[in-house]
């Protein structure tokens, strides 16, 4: 049946597009965001974007007789018959094009009788079939030369092609291969490279979805979902890095963090068994001279599992203890998972039950599930009050001392089978189900975390989740998960750590070593250098597997993790600049080299290494029993960042990488800023900053603040303009409105070191 075409209506910078049997709304956000809508009947607003987006945009709209075109100036947008809608940029590139053929699903050789086997290959397609009354699909045309990146944590390589996903947030404890289709975040935004020209798609429904990424046919790919509105974002961009921009700039970006998280983390389920156990690890650390900021409590450190409690018969007096830690230099962070444990006697149930705050079944009755605690009750997190309620039973542990909380188990995940799609959640002001709220639970626990934790210490709020939505990187760090301690593992760090930050997630880890199995001397090595970089540093590791503290495997391993710790600490300065400069334009510290190189046809399925903002080049050995490895340099020159040897890029090199080296390239003319060596960073501002030259000549911009708490928001922020050259070095002060300036600055070029002190009278630098 031929849907035509009957006009359109402008009102403001929405268009509907009116058709003989549906309509369309197009809304023009701003030029390089155009959002697609067709209302479903689902209520409810947005979970990943807060606020009005919309930017005063020109645009215009032309009939053209058998199509209308809708043109700002980053896109173009040509509207058909049949709701087709394809979308081009300035210069008339075709970037998303609706497919005009059928699906053609994959002959898997099974009568309608077995078809229910698929399921035994994880391959849980959403919606099921078209019967589905609420099913729908969109469908765009693949190019030849066209590659996908994105979609959070999903395992497996950088280009997602020839792939499918689910976004239905699963806790799996299976060892994570390329054959899973969902992990434990949603995140449906792709970004695409056709052709070489770079495009976004963000589709806004957190209903169970699926994308098919050219695997079922490779002339397109196609998004379904169960339920909800048509509802996506087209982005557009010059480059690849400016759709991340662009769309960070629509859910938001990751908000600058305490100085501190950028520090090395130890961690290991089993650890907070007693104030002894974790004593022992803090000993160890400080006399084995590995530098560490925060130490982490699992679940044991509760009161039988219960959430906001202390076993005081082991921790009797948790304040004290905590303070303890700090005075050594570390903090603590400890867990906290939704499962309220069903306990007549306790508080925190008591209450939520008492003011009606936990999930039901549609009979009205309390929804109980088994997680750690036994018998659990969930919070309703899609209620603002049970959030407000959340946050402020934060203070809790805020009052202890403790320095954030991490959210795990909040898929929600279960023990006694999947919380059925019917059971009663809270969609904001409405009630929905668990089959809609599933997807954002996670995203609403880590929010009111966030917030109590913002509104009761007054600093920065470090928050870390196992599950999230689109969006979620506003209130909270991320990391993947329960991997284990293989190979292929550490070699998906990388591409799942990189999609992940070109989703928007770019302060992010993974388990150093491995959470489940057992790692090797070799492995543990090889893991933390290859994760020199990687924003959040943690080691953790489950009960019941080998130990993996360095000092457990003895020398060289020690020694060579302690030269890795030390190097991470003295990057921190650079991490920290690069973390500022991301809540600018939404570009994280590690990047996928077709992030900054879009136009290198080599670097587009690179999975062995990554970028340091644009400065550095990071290429680890990530194979058992390799110590040489080749090395793809990308346009421009490179300094070996170990002996100063000089490389033309546009090839590849082959490099010497023992296991006490990581290969790392720094790209001529940069400078980077060169922290001190220390035990752990302390809440005292450094008086003094080294900056090193890398080449004959360059300019940056530090930045500084008091590293913990919201003051920078108020200016109280100085920014430090570095320009060196064979003639000469300058220091300015584009901005200076934080007290406690560097009292003295070296800087260091190739054959000399020179100081410069601060003149408090001139409020300038001067050289000695």
């Amino acid at each position: 049946m031929n849907n035509q075409l009957r006009g359109y209506a402008t009102v403001d910078q929405r268009i509907t597009i009116n058709y003989q049997n549906s309509s369309i709304v197009l809304s023009v956000i701003t030029p390089e965001i155009i959002r697609v809508f067709q209302d479903h009947g689902e209520k409810g607003t947005s979970y990943a974007i807060e606020g009005n987006k919309t930017i005063k945009t020109n645009f215009t709209v032309l009939d053209h007789g058998d199509h209308l075109e809708l043109t700002t100036a980053a896109l173009i947008v040509k509207i058909y018959d049949n709701e087709k809608i394809d979308v081009y940029d300035k210069d008339g590139h075709p970037l998303i094009i609706d497919y005009q053929g059928e699906r053609t699903p994959i002959d898997r050789g099974l009568d309608e009788a077995h078809a229910k086997l698929v399921a035994a290959e994880g391959h849980d397609i959403a919606g099921g079939s078209d019967k589905d009354k609420t099913y729908f699909e969109v469908i765009k045309s693949l190019a030849t030369d066209e590659q996908i990146y994105g979609l959070g944590d999903k395992t497996g390589y950088l280009n997602k092609r020839g792939y499918e996903y689910d976004n239905w947030n699963t806790d799996n404890p299976a060892p994570q291969v390329e054959s899973f289709t969902r992990l434990y975040k949603s995140i449906p935004f792709m970004l695409g490279l056709k052709n070489g020209h770079p495009y976004g798609l963000f589709f806004d429904n957190p209903y169970r979805s699926h994308l098919d990424l050219g695997k079922e046919n490779v002339n397109y790919y196609f998004y379904s979902a169960v339920a909800g509105n048509l509802d996506y974002y087209v982005i557009g961009g010059q480059h690849l890095r400016d759709i991340v921009t662009n769309y960070t700039y629509l859910t938001g970006r990751v908000p600058l963090p305490q100085k501190w998280v950028l520090g090395y983390q130890q961690s290991r389920w089993g650890y907070s068994v007693s104030p002894e156990k974790v004593q022992e690890i803090a000993t160890k650390l400080r006399e084995n001279d590995l530098p560490c900021d925060v130490i982490h409590f699992d679940i044991d450190y509760m009161d039988g599992y219960r959430v906001f409690t202390w076993n005081k018969e082991k921790f009797t007096d948790p304040q004290a203890f905590v303070s303890r830690l700090r005075d050594q230099g570390f903090r603590v962070m400890p867990i906290i998972d939704p499962g309220v444990k069903q306990d007549k006697k306790y508080k925190i149930y008591k209450e939520g039950i008492k003011k009606g705050y936990f999930v039901k079944n549609p009979d009205g009755t309390v929804y109980v599930n088994k997680v750690w605690p036994g018998d659990a009750v969930f919070p309703d997190f899609g209620r603002e009050e049970v959030q407000q309620w959340w946050a402020d039973n934060c203070k809790y542990l805020v009052d202890t001392g403790t320095a954030g909380i991490w959210d795990d188990m909040n898929e929600p995940a279960s023990f006694e089978g999947e919380i059925p799609d019917n059971i009663v959640f809270s969609d904001g002001k409405y009630l929905s189900t668990h089959k809609k709220l599933h997807n954002v639970y996670g995203h609403n626990m880590a929010k009111a975390t966030y917030n109590g934790l913002k509104k009761y210490s007054h600093k920065r709020p470090y928050v870390i989740t196992r599950a999230a939505y689109a969006g979620t990187q506003k209130y909270s760090t991320v990391w993947t998960g329960d991997n284990q301690s293989l190979w292929p593992h550490l070699q998906m760090m990388i591409p799942q750590l990189c999609n992940l930050g070109m989703s928007g997630f770019t302060f992010a880890g993974t388990d150093i070593g491995g959470f489940g199995a057992d790692a090797t001397a070799e492995m543990l090595t090889r893991w933390i250098e290859a994760a020199l970089f990687s924003p959040l540093y943690r080691n953790h590791a489950s009960m019941g597997t080998r130990a993996q503290e360095p000092w457990v495997f003895g020398k060289p391993t020690l020694s060579i993790y302690r030269k890795y710790l030390k190097l991470r600490y003295r990057f921190i300065p650079f991490l920290y600049d690069l973390c500022y400069k991301e809540t600018k334009d939404g570009l994280g510290i590690m990047r996928p080299l077709v992030l900054n190189y879009d136009q290198d046809p080599v670097v587009r399925t690179m999975n062995d290494e990554y970028m340091v903002g644009d400065e550095l080049l990071v290429a680890p050995v990530i194979q058992e029993g390799q110590n040489t490895r080749a090395v793809y340099l990308p346009a421009g020159e490179w300094i070996d960042f170990w002996n100063g040897v000089e490389y033309a890029g546009k090839r590849s090199i082959l490099v010497e990488a023992p296991i006490d080296k990581l290969p790392l390239f720094v790209k001529k003319n940069t400078i980077i800023p060169w922290g001190p060596e220390v035990s752990h960073i302390s809440d005292e501002p450094n008086e003094t900053m080294t900056f090193r030259l890398y080449g004959q000549h360059a300019s940056y911009t530090h930045y500084q603040d008091n590293g913990l708490d919201f003051a920078y928001q108020s200016g109280e922020y100085n920014l430090y303009q570095i320009k060196a050259s064979q003639n000469g070095v300058t220091i300015d002060m584009p901005h200076n409105g934080y007290d406690k300036n560097y009292r003295k600055i070296f800087v260091e070029l190739n054959d000399q070191k020179l100081t410069f002190e601060f003149d408090p009278q001139k409020q300038t630098y001067v050289q000695q």
